[in-house]
């Protein structure tokens, strides 16, 4: 059996909270000879999170690439290959979190128009994905310059919610029961306050290019799950909210080569 590339595509212990979702229920009537009754019909979004119950990223595909020649075809064509999302299905995964930089395709000076032939690269490791019949979290995996800016310069918000809802828009023809979109890997915001706003924009702006997805938010301080609690939820009933715990962190980063009382072989005493 062929190996997994386990430090290409880590496993990452992540939670997935519906919150403010409880109220969204329904109870339809139904009808029968002899009289009625009343059947709970659960919300869309927690029939669709049965779809995320076991997952593992993709990473260093199409974010992440430290790779001189950076991201090209070659790369994208190689790196994970149907053989590998096969495995993934075969070790009982159901979803793949493809997590995607939005940097080499993202244009400030115009953000809503992306690379037909990147789109075409992207678009195939989806279609790969969702072939193998496995769910697939597109998640914007910046690296950390992004996220710097867009918590400090309101103009550059804008941009990426242009950029946003672009893309959101071009996967809004694809299966909404097994495309999510996650707004933003583990925002790096220190101001709460800050994040909120942004997060509220850029998931309009999701919601605006793909009406019928599932987006997932987070909370600020890299997904942080105090952060997470914070939040007021978004005025939106098809939101799955997930936070990141890594605690304690000295355990839970062994073999790291970043990070305080990490070293490259295990942690510190």
């Amino acid at each position: 059996m062929r190996r997994v590339k386990m430090s290409r595509m880590a496993l990452r212990v992540r939670f997935l909270l519906l919150l403010g979702l409880v109220a969204c229920g329904a109870w339809a009537q139904t009808g029968h000879p002899g009289g009625s009754g009343s059947v709970y019909a659960p919300p869309l979004v927690f029939r669709r999170a049965e779809k995320l119950k076991r997952g593992i990223n993709a990473s260093e595909w199409f974010a992440q690439v430290y790779d001189k020649r950076g991201y090209t075809p070659e790369h994208f064509q190689a790196w994970t290959t149907a053989d590998d999302i096969a495995l993934i299905k075969s070790m009982g995964f159901d979803h793949v979190r493809l997590s995607v930089n939005p940097q080499p395709m993202f244009n400030l000076r115009e953000p809503n128009k992306i690379p037909a032939d990147y789109l075409g690269y992207l678009d195939a490791a989806v279609k790969t994905i969702l072939d193998h019949g496995l769910a697939v979290v597109i998640d914007l995996h910046p690296e950390s310059d992004l996220k710097v800016r867009l918590a400090k310069d309101d103009e550059f918000v804008e941009q990426f919610a242009d950029f946003w809802r672009a893309l959101a828009q071009h996967y809004s023809t694809w299966d909404a029961d097994r495309v999510f979109l996650e707004i933003l890997n583990e925002p790096e915001f220190t101001d709460r306050y800050r994040w909120l706003g942004v997060q509220v924009k850029l998931a309009a702006a999701i919601r605006e290019g793909a009406p019928a997805h599932t987006i997932i938010a987070a909370g600020a301080r890299w997904s942080d799950d105090d952060e997470l609690v914070f939040q007021e939820p978004l005025h939106d009933s098809n939101i799955i909210y997930n936070f990141h715990f890594y605690e304690p962190h000295i355990f839970t980063h062994q073999g790291a080569n970043w990070g305080a009382y990490i070293t490259g072989t295990g942690c510190t005493a």
